[in-house]
């Protein structure tokens, strides 16, 4: 296995282990044992547990976002309909089997006060995903400063969802974000 296939063999194991079991539990011979990569090679490319946790973070963060952004790009409609369409996405990816949240707040949690590169990452990709909503807002003719209420609808549907094990809490947050937009466009 040459080093690029060796990292990605590692990245796609390390990631749906910590994502379905948690960081601390899973130990780096579990990912050598999933993954198939040397316990040398593996440490030859991530010189620590926490390089590993960072480098899936930000191969997830790559992902999520070219995925909402994809899903959004392909709705028709007024520019409402896609600050509306971030919430359709959401209800696709509480879907999934497996869903256990996100996976960011997720690494804060567990880690991020002990391991400062873990929490920069989440938060690098929390200020991502706010910037993301608040160019689509702007564009529905809204001001940057009100996309603040259609994040926090977005970061509470995925923490209920993940803890309620069902995806309607983005539909709730859609209805809500709705509104907003409604209110909005009569003022």
């Amino acid at each position: 296995m040459d080093p690029a296939q060796a990292r990605s063999a590692a990245l796609e194991a390390a990631e749906d282990l910590f994502y379905a079991r948690g960081i601390q539990v899973v130990s780096m011979d579990e990912i050598r044992a999933a993954s198939g990569v040397s316990l040398k090679r593996l440490y030859a490319l991530f010189p620590s547990k926490s390089a590993l946790v960072r480098a899936c973070l930000e191969a997830r963060d790559t992902r999520w976002r070219a995925q909402l952004a994809a899903y959004v790009d392909s709705r028709p409609g007024p520019p409402q309909d896609r600050v509306l369409a971030v919430f359709d996405w959401l209800h696709l990816w509480f879907s999934e089997p497996g869903f256990r949240g996100c996976a960011f707040t997720n690494s804060f949690g567990e880690i991020g006060a002990t391991d400062a590169s873990v929490a920069g990452v989440a938060r690098l990709h929390k200020e991502a995903f706010r910037a993301y909503v608040a160019g689509l807002v702007v564009a529905a003719g809204e001001p940057e400063e009100s996309a603040v209420a259609y994040v926090l609808l977005a970061e509470g549907a995925i923490v209920t969802a993940a803890v309620s094990g069902t995806p309607e809490p983005a539909h709730q947050a859609r209805r809500a974000a709705a509104r907003l937009l409604s209110d909005a466009a009569v003022t």
